[in-house]
């Protein structure tokens, strides 16, 4: 009987270790497939603070929660940039408008007969080009360039030395493609992407700078006469006929390739955007009223908010960069958006959580202090955001080899997740208020077909902006409306050109048309015919072009 029960007690006790070890390696089967999962899907706003306290995860949550924008927050900002919008273009409030729209007197596109040879400058932030654009039969187009570096000295000081280190760039570029040559005569288009009150396709004055220059002198100034007393200055046979915004001359070049485009936007360093409207609701307009009744009009969005309508979406940061920056209370919407700006708000979010010990425990030295640039102002570049947010699943591969750039040495899976985190909300509350505001044009352009052209290093580089902004839009774009956004194979450079061919040939035509005058000739005979040659220029949009660039070293 004892035997017996011994057997029974042995294989109880067998049965119990077969069964624990069965249940233990269903487990482990269970736990590997689930991490293997968890591997395969991929970084997303759960997976973030996994191994941390759940209070953790609640307070950064709480800290981002800031930057979030439903479709009701980003409607009501819609609603206020369609008043801004009438506010600039109405003579009335045109003086204390934030949103100047501009009226750029062009009305139209060209129309792909150009031919000849045309030079272009692009001054745009930091990086300033200078372009050789040559227009060939059937609408192709070569393009040479090369980018010159404005040193900071030059972006502060005196506005003459800037004309003047523009013209050195222009002489200099001359001189290595061999175009100073004695009778020919050069066409020149100005791309100037800060905001102006233009007079004329030939003649504006500078408002304010904004990207970090303020150089003396310039501003209530007519900056193509600058320019050109520059290039007097160096006896290049040059004329600058033109002088466009980045935005319009994106627009020109999009259209030249897509007949739908009637927006220009950028979205890099700064941000603006452009549009063709409708002459009748330019109240500001004082130009003839002849076809086409329509002229692209200059918005410069990015002084959208400056009047502290957007306070009620801005964050403690973005006040922070806005105090920090060389001119604080103006451009507000671009210092939420744009390029400029976009890595300085990720890094004080960065801090903000480093101070409430949330990120990087543990990277402190001896002295209880970080040695890490990120305590520098600007030591977080947009390019980083860019970077980080190319990571696919959990290795951070980028992300880590930016942190580690920044002197956090081996940072944790916990660190590597929350700063990718942080990236994606800021670029993604730039790319609704994008998407929103450019919603705005499409919906008051009201055509079945827009096409936008599109061009800017944050929208070229990063990775999700692009499809951020079309997920917002199609939410708020009308449903009756098709939409597109068009990467430009450089606007502001060929589009510029195209503006200036056309006009310097349209001078020419109407020189050539104009008689000669005795001094006795009646006054009133003589103006309405040299005054057509301050009237703005019409062109028609055309078919596709192809383009050859080579950029010199």
């Amino acid at each position: 009987m004892s035997s017996i029960a011994t057997i029974i007690k042995d294989e109880s006790l067998a049965s119990t270790l077969r069964i624990g070890f069965f249940s233990l390696a269903a487990c482990s089967v269970v736990g590997l497939a689930a991490y293997i999962g968890y591997r395969a899907a991929g970084p997303n706003q759960t997976y973030a603070l996994h191994s941390r306290h759940p209070e953790s995860n609640d307070q950064i949550e709480k800290v981002l929660e800031s930057l979030r924008l439903d479709d009701e927050k980003l409607r009501q900002i819609m609603q206020l940039l369609e008043q801004e919008m009438d506010a600039g273009l109405s003579p009335a409030t045109h003086k204390n408008a934030d949103v100047k729209m501009f009226p750029t007197y062009v009305r139209n596109i060209a129309d792909g007969t150009e031919t000849g040879q045309v030079l272009a400058l692009d001054l745009g932030g930091t990086n300033f080009r200078v372009l050789l654009v040559t227009l060939l039969p059937q609408s192709r187009v070569e393009l040479t360039s090369k980018i010159f570096v404005i040193p900071q000295s030059i972006m502060l000081g005196a506005g003459v030395n800037l004309f003047r280190h523009l013209a050195d760039c222009l002489l200099d570029f001359m001189k290595k493609e061999n175009l100073v040559k004695p009778g020919v005569r050069y066409p020149l288009g100005f791309t100037f992407s800060f905001p102006c009150k233009q007079e004329g396709l030939a003649s504006a004055r500078l408002t304010s700078w904004t990207k970090g220059f303020t150089c003396s002198g310039v501003v209530n100034e007519d900056v193509v006469n600058m320019l050109q007393t520059a290039i007097d200055e160096k006896g290049l046979n040059v004329q600058c006929v033109a002088l466009v915004n980045d935005t319009v001359g994106t627009l020109m070049a999009c259209a030249y390739k897509d007949p739908n485009t009637a927006i220009g936007l950028i979205l890099g360093t700064g941000t603006n955007a452009c549009y063709m409207e409708k002459l009748d609701r330019v109240g500001t307009w004082d130009g003839d009223y002849n076809e086409p009744k329509q002229v692209i009009i200059n918005m410069e969005w990015g002084a959208f908010g400056n009047n502290n309508r957007l306070n009620h979406i801005r964050t403690k940061y973005d006040e922070e960069v806005d105090l920090s920056s060389v001119n604080p209370s103006k451009q507000i919407f671009e210092k939420m958006i744009s390029g400029m700006y976009m890595g300085e708000i990720v890094r004080l979010i960065i801090l903000d959580l480093m101070q409430q010990d949330l990120l990087f425990i543990g990277q402190r030295d001896g002295y209880g202090d970080y040695r890490t640039p990120l305590f520098t102002r600007g030591g977080f570049y947009t390019k980083f955001v860019s970077t980080v947010e190319t990571d696919e699943g959990i290795a951070f591969a980028n992300t880590r080899r930016v942190l580690e750039d920044m002197g956090i040495r081996n940072p944790t899976f916990d660190d590597c997740a929350i700063i990718q985190h942080i990236c994606k909300n800021v670029s993604k509350r730039a790319a609704k208020l994008a998407g929103a505001c450019l919603a705005v044009i499409i919906n008051r352009i009201n055509k079945p077909n827009v096409t936008v052209g599109v061009d800017g290093s944050l929208y070229r580089y990063h990775p999700r902006f692009k499809r951020n902004m079309e997920k917002c839009m199609k939410n708020l774009v009308n449903k009756n409306i098709k939409f597109k956004l068009t990467l430009s194979d450089d606007g502001s450079g060929k589009g510029a050109a195209l503006i200036a061919i056309v006009a310097d040939r349209f001078q020419q035509s109407q020189l050539k048309s104009i008689p000669s005058f005795d001094d006795n000739d009646d006054e009133e005979v003589r103006t309405p015919i040299q005054s057509s040659l301050s009237n703005p220029i019409s062109f028609n949009i055309q078919s596709p072009t192809n383009t050859l660039i080579r950029t010199l070293p």
